[in-house]
């Protein structure tokens, strides 16, 4: 039997076909970012995790007619830099910028943004923050043109102190952070959260150094044992987070951290052993979280890189912006950003997450966890071939992570 096909038939498809490729939607996302300087290799991690993003939630791999392309920028961790990026990002035609390493960096590029956007109506630019988590930007500092993925210093610390009131050896803490906005507000809120959940609870130390030029912190080990610290709370991230945890093992330091971001690449190897049970961490998502539904994500990604996967903001922000291109059938930037405030969509420990149309803050889960040996209960995965991963200790739904805000939200295009 022979089957043939009429012209008008053809003539369908080729139209079903020009349709098609009408409706495919390319974005391009410029990451300004520090890809070199001394936290290079945390941007440098940080681009392969918005590549894999890109790669699985965008195009053919998330059967989308919207690719995401990353176009990496590097901002050397200056803010100046970020600037001159920024404007050249807008003055090649991209409509989307992502940063994350630095409130330093990512205030100056909201004011500039904003800026822009005044002037240039129908040139507007969105800013996809991963990880800048300064509360005043989603206060009293909010856009309708910045979106944060990441959870606020004001929302980790009310997890974190939540738990730590619980710890009864907490007798004395000490406070060390970077010299910059993040630092100084992780200082701010842990003394009033603890004042007010753990009065008994003595603050031994209060201090911040410089951002990324402390090469040995062996003094400011000696100062707290010297405090009798047994607990240590700190924002610091990247080398500096390394290099103190390296400085304490060294010392024979016994004293707890809590921590942000003792899963950012480099510093589960500095804990390593020396640290077990020693460290703990908030965050919005681990590979060992019992509800965890990224897993093929996590081990796709270091299959790929050998690196570990762990900002899943990189993945909303993709998740986001397609969705957002998708529902306003644009790539316009005003018309996507007011497609995303107020979007929900599954989160990866299977619950609700939003983006809060109010501030700009997305609403997602909490975890406390701390480092211990891998192979036993809840700890499936250890981090950077170490033999130790993160164990789940307390999980915190939306609604018990949130923060309120005091955003007065500009009206949205």
């Amino acid at each position: 039997m022979k089957f043939s096909v009429k012209p008008a038939a053809l003539a369908v498809a080729s139209v079903l076909a020009l349709a098609g490729a009408a409706q495919a939607q390319n974005v391009k996302v410029a990451f300004i970012e520090g890809l070199s300087g001394p936290f290079g290799g945390v941007g440098q991690n940080q681009l392969k995790h918005f590549q894999y993003a890109a790669e699985r939630f965008s195009g053919k791999q998330a059967n989308s007619g919207v690719t995401v392309e990353i176009v990496p920028m590097d901002s050397k961790g200056s803010p100046q830099e970020a600037l001159a990026l920024l404007k050249k990002a807008s003055d090649d035609g991209i409509r989307f910028v992502s940063q994350g390493n630095g409130s330093n960096v990512a205030g100056v590029l909201i004011d500039a943004i904003n800026k822009h956007n005044e002037r240039n109506p129908g040139k507007e630019v969105v800013f996809l923050n991963y990880a800048a988590i300064d509360p005043d930007f989603t206060n009293g500092k909010c856009s309708p043109w910045h979106f944060r993925f990441d959870a606020g210093v004001d929302m980790k610390l009310e997890g974190l102190t939540n738990f730590m009131k619980d710890q009864k050896d907490i007798k004395n803490v000490y406070i060390i952070g970077q010299n910059y906005s993040f630092g100084q507000q992780v200082s701010k809120f842990t003394k009033e959260f603890l004042a007010k959940k753990r009065p008994d609870v003595k603050i031994v130390g209060d201090e911040l150094h410089p951002l990324g030029q402390v090469k040995d912190f062996a003094p400011y080990i000696a100062k707290m044992q010297a405090a009798n610290a047994d607990s240590v709370v700190t924002g610091n991230w990247g080398p500096d987070l390394a290099l103190l945890i390296r400085a304490a093992n060294a010392a024979g330091f016994k004293g707890r951290f809590y921590t942000f971001y003792a899963g950012v690449i480099g510093t589960p190897t500095a804990i390593g052993a020396a640290g077990a049970d020693r460290v703990s961490m908030v965050s919005y998502w681990h590979p060992n979280s019992d509800q965890s539904q990224f897993e093929s994500i996590y081990t796709g990604f270091k299959a790929k890189f050998n690196e570990e996967f762990y900002t899943v903001a990189a993945v909303n922000a993709i998740r986001f912006l397609v969705a957002g291109v998708e529902k306003s059938k644009s790539t316009e930037a005003a018309k996507v950003a007011k497609a995303m405030a107020g979007m929900k969509m599954a989160g990866a420990s299977g619950e609700e997450i939003e983006m809060r149309a109010s501030d700009g803050a997305l609403q997602q889960a909490l975890y406390v966890v701390n480092w211990t040996k891998a192979g036993g209960t809840g700890v499936k995965f250890d981090a950077e071939n170490t033999g130790y991963g993160f164990k789940t200790m307390r999980y915190l739904m939306p609604n018990q992570a949130t923060a309120p805000t005091t955003c007065k939200m500009p009206k949205r295009p």
